[in-house]
């Protein structure tokens, strides 16, 4: 792991995004909250905020820091979801990690818990994917 005990504190701030693709039918069960494992977007900004807290853990070289916020946010489309997740703190290496797990985790619960409503008569998901996991934006700013 990285010496970062000479890097100065700065307020870091990292927002990343990702989407899953899923069928319509999908789509119109997550927004009438008729999923059988529950609330689909509530569950996944609890997963996602779990996996940022958890990054350190699933990622060797990443330092434990001190995660100040976490927020993330949904948009619903006709045929997607997009996860966004912006996370804060005020230390000497970045969040953009931290964010990008989070965005994961949460893609990776949507699958989950729809996955019944996704899968061919094979068992099969021809229709899912998850793409475009990327960090939008990185900020540092000396404190």
């Amino acid at each position: 792991m990285i010496n970062i005990s000479e890097k100065a504190i700065s307020a870091r701030t990292a927002t990343a995004t990702g989407r899953i693709h899923l069928r319509r039918s999908t789509i119109q069960a997550i927004r009438e909250k008729k999923v059988k494992k529950g609330d689909v977007l509530e569950v996944s900004r609890v997963v996602g905020t779990q996996h940022a807290k958890n990054t350190f853990l699933q990622i060797p070289y990443c330092h434990n820091i001190p995660i100040e916020g976490v927020d993330v946010d949904f948009n619903v489309g006709e045929d997607y979801v997009e996860v966004s997740c912006t996370l804060t703190t005020t230390y000497k290496t970045g969040i953009e990690m931290e964010a990008i797990s989070c965005v994961s985790g949460a893609l990776i619960n949507i699958w989950d818990m729809v996955k019944y409503l996704e899968k061919d008569e094979s068992g099969n998901y021809p229709e899912t994917r998850i793409d475009g996991i990327h960090v939008v934006e990185k900020r540092k700013t000396p404190v």
